[in-house]
């Protein structure tokens, strides 16, 4: 008798609108348009006067300026050192940065980050925290073993090719002998990578970045683009070149032109994903994505936690400390924290605003993204391959939709909500801010409408509210020259009273760095401290 998939295990284990026709405009929909804060940014950024503090300024030993997965990262390994003299302050409502989610009368559903890979051997600090969090339930052979209801289900990825959907993301029909050979040429090439190991002795590729090795030999991708690289290696397939533009996309929200070579080859040979069961290469995924992880992280320092305070100056003190001023929005006052140490948790073109002092000129570049999160009366359906997590078609320019019930067991059953996702690469990142700040939440909604119905036609009178969240910079980019690049060399050798902490610092946008910096950062201000602790970093 077959094994029982997982998703009859979830059944057994759960057994004890508005109509909007295709070709039509969606004016009349529900929804709203949303994103990160920009009056509160833009207050920063235009350099508005805020009112001078009042009183004297509260004490605390540390100081974490930003809420986003380093400052929640950071804020947990205090606390999980037994240290609690600490203040996280956020400047918007809610905390978790790009990984926040939100939730309907249907589901909860991801406002940005979306899945968490199985994390790497490297990955200590976050494997940890899984294993705290429940996520990690057990070990076999000496590996991990995690909880197979929060593993992403059957089935995971299906991708329309030639009008028809297909299990996996890469094309598989209806290719030229050439096309062929050169995505085998292309992926042994990759697993050739994943074995290197430098002249150091570490992993050519490493998940978290500072792992990988500084071999020149490796190092020296990053002089150049993927697509340039692409070309030297006459990888020139039209199939397989819209793949890795899909991949860029995916994880930098780049075009390959303007992503680092190093980081092209890091997408496929940095994840050695660890676990047993044959578990490494899955993912973990919850209904409102990432923000699964910021909800259990948030809980953990709930005491610690200032939202909707904008930091506009981290100066350092005689005294070896630092002052910390913020406009608190609620009180509409501003106040200061005088800090043995600050933590600087967010974005390197906004540190450079609030502490100009610590920060040196670079050239990082960020990613505007477009996420929609769709209510449909019925799942999509299709021909070919059935409802899968990730739905992406090959002749969209978006990344396709994920299914927020995909892991209930009334997954393919009833109303669901499909978070659609668009990089707005085409564009330079100024532009494209500037054509997300200025279209309307109905011009949104019929791209969005647009776009699903081309891929399911069967979606016909099912969307019912189409809600749109913009990000202005969602995420770092890692353009040809980030692993050189001054401003994040700077930030990552800071020493106290002021220390950084974001994937700004490794030029990748992942769960898994911005924990790691939150954690080294962490780790570095107990240490400033004189607290005794076992290292989760080393």
């Amino acid at each position: 008798m077959a094994e029982p998939t997982r998703r009859q295990l979830l059944k057994g284990a759960a057994a004890a609108g508005a109509l909007v026709l295709p070709g039509c405009a969606p004016q009349a929909l529900p929804g709203t348009l949303g994103g990160a804060d920009w009056r509160r940014g833009h207050r920063l950024r235009d350099g508005s006067s805020f009112p001078a503090p009042q009183g004297a300024p509260a004490e605390a030993a540390v100081v974490i300026a930003g809420g986003g997965a380093a400052g929640l990262s950071a804020a947990w390994r205090l606390k999980e050192a037994g240290f609690e003299d600490f203040v996280l302050l956020e400047l918007e409502d809610s905390v978790g940065g790009n990984a926040r989610s939100g939730r309907n009368a249907v589901s909860a559903y991801p406002l940005g980050a979306h899945y968490l890979p199985v994390p790497n051997h490297e990955a200590r600090a976050l494997r940890h925290m899984l294993q705290g969090f429940g996520m990690i339930v057990g070990e076999e052979d000496g590996a991990p073993v995690y909880d197979p209801y929060q593993l992403c289900a059957d089935l995971e990825e299906r991708l329309l090719w030639r009008g028809s959907w297909q299990e996996g993301l890469y094309p598989a029909s209806g290719l030229a002998a050439d096309d062929t050979a050169q995505r085998d040429r292309f992926f042994r090439a990759m697993a050739d990578f994943r074995q290197a190991v430098g002249a150091d002795g570490k992993p050519a590729f490493a998940i978290p970045r500072a792992g990988s090795s500084t071999d020149p030999r490796f190092t020296a991708l990053d002089r150049l683009s993927f697509a340039h690289w692409l070309d030297q290696n006459r990888f020139t397939s039209p199939v397989l070149r819209a793949h890795l533009r899909y991949c860029c996309r995916d994880d930098y929200g780049t075009e390959p032109e303007q992503v680092s070579a190093w980081a092209g080859v890091h997408y496929f040979a940095g994840r050695r994903g660890w676990a047993a069961r044959g578990d490494g290469d899955r993912e973990l995924t919850w209904p409102e994505g990432n923000g699964r992880l910021v909800t259990l992280l948030r809980e953990a320092i709930a005491p610690h936690v200032r939202p909707a305070h904008s930091i506009f100056a981290v100066t350092r003190e005689g005294n070896g400390g630092a002052l910390v001023s913020a406009f608190d929005h609620g009180a509409g006052a501003s106040r200061q924290w005088r800090a043995r140490t600050v933590i600087m948790a967010m974005p390197h073109f906004i540190a450079a605003r609030v502490a100009p002092a610590e920060t040196i000129k670079g050239a990082l570049r960020y990613a505007p993204w477009v996420v929609a999160n769709v209510t449909v009366s019925r799942p999509p359906a299709g021909r070919g391959t059935a409802l899968a997590w990730d739905n992406v078609s090959a002749g969209s320019d978006s990344l396709g939709y994920v299914v927020a019930t995909h892991q209930s067991t009334s997954a393919g059953e009833g109303p669901t909500v499909l978070t659609w996702y668009m990089p707005l690469s085409r564009e330079e990142p100024a532009a494209a801010r500037k054509l997300m700040a200025t279209r309307s939440l109905a011009e949104w909604q019929q791209i969005v409408s647009d776009d699903l119905l081309a891929m399911n036609p069967d979606l016909g009178g099912a969307i019912e509210r189409i809600d749109v969240w913009r990000w202005g910079h969602a995420m770092v980019s890692p353009t040809p020259g980030f692993l050189s690049d001054p401003a994040r060399l700077a930030a990552i050798a800071a020493k106290p009273p002021v220390l950084f902490a974001h994937s700004d610092l490794s030029g990748l946008s992942l769960f898994e760095e911005a924990h790691y910096r939150g954690v080294v950062a962490a780790e570095a201000a107990l240490t400033h401290l004189g607290q005794s602790f076992e290292s989760l970093a080393a």
